[in-house]
């Protein structure tokens, strides 16, 4: 299990970029790369559903179209009332990158080889962006508001990371 763990944490790290603890993000970046990393799991979560035919697949992914459009409503709704503009950043852009290429490569595949990619990148996402929204995004949050959007948020995320390793398991994915 351990050995599968790394294999997926290495596969999740192409899609999303570890971010140095000196790269300090203001507000607006991390409201930025928050939305941005939620609306890119809606976008693989849609793939799912164009191409899955697993029910359990297909159950997940629309819980994270559910899940994640209601987080960035939230967001949209923030950033309205203080009345700012979230700001792109190293850190989102490389996110759509790594997205890209592994939208790319999940765009290959069919059948189980799709189910085991797609839940084992939800694995190792779930688990490295909930590491950076506990371990950065929250710390360096300076709007009280924006703090509390993201703990709430990361409760439901740390759900979804449980919902996928349970859906890797069942799916009996090799590493």
């Amino acid at each position: 299990m351990k050995l599968k763990l790394a294999a997926v944490l290495a596969a999740a790290a192409v899609a999303v970029p570890a971010v140095a603890e000196s790269d300090k993000m203001n507000d607006l970046e991390i409201a930025h790369t928050a939305y941005t990393a939620g609306g890119l799991d809606i976008r693989y979560a849609h793939m799912a559903l164009a191409i899955s035919e697993n029910a359990a697949v297909r159950e997940f992914a629309e819980v994270m179209i559910r899940d994640h459009v209601a987080v960035n409503k939230a967001a949209v709704a923030l950033v309205q009332k203080l009345n700012v503009t979230p700001q792109d950043n190293g850190l989102s852009q490389a996110l759509v990158k790594g997205a890209a290429e592994a939208r790319a490569k999940f765009g290959r595949l069919t059948g189980k080889a799709f189910d085991c990619a797609y839940a084992q990148n939800e694995l190792g996402y779930h688990q490295v962006v909930n590491q950076t929204v506990e371990g950065k995004f929250i710390p360096e949050a300076t709007v009280p508001e924006l703090k509390a959007l993201l703990g709430d948020a990361l409760v439901t995320f740390k759900a979804h990371e449980k919902h996928a390793e349970k859906m890797v398991a069942s799916l009996s994915c090799d590493a």
